[in-house]
């Protein structure tokens, strides 16, 4: 009995696993490129944690000032870092400041 309940609750936790990596987000992806990276703001905090770099789905406007998101916020030329997979990707804080932001290179 014993061995039936191990094995049951074994296949119980593959099942849940497997359905757990289902629905990974695209934000997952830039977590992991962001955080292999050991990334950090010109402040020195690191990007990223759990779900706080979604890519935009949006180009932000560029201005003389750097990127003006839909929010109005300007993310100055300074403080965008390169981003490897051409995206441009919002870091954000638990209150929802800007941690860092990633933008395409320029095109040359």
């Amino acid at each position: 009995m014993f061995f039936r309940l191990t094995r049951a609750s074994l296949v119980m936790s593959v099942c849940v696993s497997f359905a757990g990596t289902s629905f990974v987000t695209p934000s997952l992806a830039h977590d992991s490129w962001i955080s292999r990276g050991g990334l950090k703001n010109v402040a020195g905090e690191w990007c990223c944690g759990d779900y706080d770099c979604p890519v935009l789905n949006y180009s932000p406007r560029v201005t003389g000032a750097g990127y003006q998101l839909e929010n109005g916020e300007v993310v100055p030329f300074s403080e965008a870092m390169p981003s490897p997979d051409n995206t441009f990707v919002r870091c954000h804080r638990p209150d929802g400041t800007r941690r860092c932001f990633f933008a395409p290179k320029p095109a040359s």
